[in-house]
């Protein structure tokens, strides 16, 4: 499995890096107040950022995870994301 890191870049913007063997990618994200509590979920902005990147993971290679967007845009790709995400985070 691949293993995801989370650096706060600026204020709701952070840094994913990607490493597995063959390779690391790196993508901005961001992750509003807003965009959180749309989510539901009481967990820090890197928990959420690394449960969505895992969520990602296992549906597309890091490659073709877009370089840089908004956190919201993984539920327009992947209706089940919000969802999925709230099961993950309150196991």
């Amino acid at each position: 499995m691949p293993q995801v890191s989370v650096t706060l870049e600026s204020p709701d913007t952070y840094a994913i890096e990607v490493s597995e063997t063959g390779g690391t990618s790196r993508h901005i994200v961001t992750a509003t107040a807003a965009h959180l509590a749309e989510l539901g979920v009481d967990a820090p902005p890197e928990r959420v950022l690394i449960e969505s990147f895992q969520f990602l993971l296992e549906r597309e290679p890091k490659e073709a995870i877009l370089n840089r967007f908004e956190l919201p845009i993984i539920g327009h790709y992947f209706p089940e994301d919000p969802a999925e995400i709230r099961r993950r985070l309150a196991s």
